[in-house]
């Protein structure tokens, strides 16, 4: 059976918004597609619908994130601490360990059907990767990738390697969920609480942080949009 393809990308600025109503959100996107892909398995061709797909930017009050194949131990502090930092705190099904999010912090979550483009969960891992590193290239900021490491990394050749931004998805019938969590004018504090990714020999950082100033999140999300469309071929609709 022919898959129709479908390259369009509906994009959604939510904002600030909690964790738990952005994590419902994703899962009635990710829910429609799959159940229209396994509708368009049953029924002829010529009625068959091509799948939507859906790219969400926002930001999250504080709360911390933990894959399915983390740690609880990797969150360092107890529930009072968290209620102190008015911070809140989910196990949830994306790969990956434990990581932060946060205001200042553009969190994307792309709600595609790999299928419209190529059914490749690495290639698709490694073409945000880039989209990443060619946003801040424009920043003159090199930054690369860790062998065996998911996400993106500032100094990522030497001993002194800090990441800028994590990654971590779930796929079914090449649907994906969750993203990426891109550190812009994030308040780092918030990573001592945590062994970020469960790696805790490298650090953490951030846009703001390695230029020395507040930067206009709204213009790296637009930067990084772009990259994200060259490079996986969308067409961007708002």
């Amino acid at each position: 059976m022919n898959h129709i393809l479908n390259n369009r990308v509906q994009v959604q600025q939510l904002g600030v918004i909690d964790y738990e109503q952005a994590l419902n959100t994703q899962i009635d996107l990710f829910n429609q597609i799959v159940q229209l892909k396994i509708t368009n398995r049953t029924i002829p061709e010529s009625l068959q619908k091509p799948t939507p797909n859906y790219l969400i930017f926002c930001q999250h009050p504080h709360v911390y994130t933990l894959g399915k194949s983390g740690k609880e131990s990797n969150l360092l502090i107890s529930q009072d601490k968290l209620a102190q930092l008015n911070a809140s705190y989910y196990p949830i099904s994306r790969g990956g360990d434990i990581t932060y999010h946060g205001p200042g912090q553009i969190v994307g979550y792309p709600i595609f059907d790999l299928e419209n483009f190529f059914a490749d969960i690495h290639q698709y891992l490694r073409f945000i990767e880039e989209a990443v590193i060619r946003t801040l290239a424009e920043y003159t900021i090199e930054a690369g990738r860790i062998p065996g490491l998911t996400g993106v990394w500032i100094d990522h050749l030497s001993d002194k390697a800090r990441k800028i931004c994590a990654i971590g998805v779930k796929t079914s019938r090449w649907v994906t969920m969750h993203g990426f969590a891109f550190n812009i004018n994030t308040d780092l504090s918030y990573f001592d609480y945590i062994i970020p990714c469960g790696i805790n020999d490298k650090s953490v950082t951030s846009l703001s942080h390695e230029l020395g100033k507040q930067q206009d999140l709204r213009e790296v999300e637009d930067k990084l949009q772009y990259h994200l469309s060259t490079l996986l071929g969308l067409q961007i609709e708002k």
